[in-house]
């Protein structure tokens, strides 16, 4: 049964439906066989859709259906008088709509489209011209309205991104806590547990992030939360001279609400630096921006909020 109506087109299907539609406005007979055939899909379609799916396909069935209405006034070469009388018939022939093309109504026209890299990548072609490479264990879902006035998609996992260009229509990535939005770009979100990256080829993109700043990228630059929530920060990955080899830059680095353990994990990562402070304080949770300022002068602002005293020897700083 289930195989038959995936061999039946939906031109086909319509047509069949609106003769039986047709025959019953016109009280002609159905046959026993097709009242059993009508039964089993009816039976079939409300086993696999919940009501969510029941009520999104009768109003898509609804929407459908007012062109036949204001259109026909003719039934079987019959003058069709007070339409209204018809009421109950429409009613049931909506039920049958449902049963009929429910399932096919909700795959078609609402559910969304998840891609899927299970064991390679995955090259996805989105109908707004751009490209998709999922990396293995990424998932991309689309919705049916996609692209529509805003583009957007929700990815688990890892992919680059080739965007095509729309100043009208900007293209938003939500990933798993965070959002990546662009208007034309080459870039790649990388997500590995609580640890969430973008990194950005070409255009321009703003990465957004609860309870922190709202991050503008420049080609050969990085946001990363660093694996901590509510954290946030600008890396440039420029060339080295000499080696050639990228050399990261911290360029601004934010905190929300963040433990102070955290922060230092943070803070002598990126600094190749030691922190010494006191243990009590290690839980302590704080709001910092450390934008623009050297080692020395971000270790400094800490100590300030923390209300400590501050010691440098060598390459180690002792909050006490």
């Amino acid at each position: 049964m289930k195989d038959a109506m995936k061999r039946m087109s939906y031109k086909n299907r319509e047509a069949f439906v609106f003769r039986l539609w047709e025959r019953e406005v016109s009280e002609g007979p159905i046959s026993e066989k097709e009242n059993e055939l009508l039964q089993k899909w009816k039976i079939h379609a409300e086993k696999e859709l919940d009501e969510v799916h029941l009520k999104e396909s009768r109003e898509k069935v609804l929407l459908e259906l007012e062109s036949y209405w204001k259109a026909s006034a003719i039934v079987s070469g019959k003058a069709v008088k007070g339409f209204r009388t018809y009421a109950y018939k429409i009613a049931a022939v909506i039920i049958l709509l449902l049963s009929l093309g429910g399932i096919f109504t909700y795959t078609e026209f609402i559910r969304p489209d998840v891609y899927l890299a299970e064991s390679g990548d995955r090259i996805v072609h989105l109908k707004d011209g751009s490209t998709v490479t999922l990396l293995p264990g990424a998932e991309l879902t689309v919705a049916k309205s996609f692209p529509g006035s805003t583009r957007v998609v929700d990815l688990k996992g890892d992919a680059l991104f080739s965007v095509a260009k729309s100043k009208k229509h900007p293209f938003i990535v939500h990933a798993e806590g965070f959002s990546t939005k662009v208007l034309g770009t080459i870039f790649k979100i990388s997500q590995s547990g609580k640890k969430k990256a973008v990194d950005l080829y070409e255009g321009k993109v703003a990465v957004s992030s609860p309870g922190v700043p709202v991050s503008v990228l420049q080609p050969n630059q990085k946001w990363t939360n660093f694996g901590v929530p509510h954290t946030a920060a600008v890396i440039s990955l420029v060339s080295g001279k000499v080696s050639g080899k990228k050399i990261a830059e911290l360029l601004s680095l934010s905190f929300n609400d963040v433990p102070v353990k955290e922060v230092i994990r943070v803070l002598e990562s990126n600094y190749s630096t030691e922190i010494h402070y006191p243990k009590e304080t290690e839980d302590k949770k704080i709001t910092a921006d450390f934008t623009g300022g050297t080692v020395g002068e971000n270790i400094e602002a800490l100590a300030f909020i923390l209300g400590l005293e501050i010691q440098k020897k060598g390459n180690t700083y002792i909050l006490k």
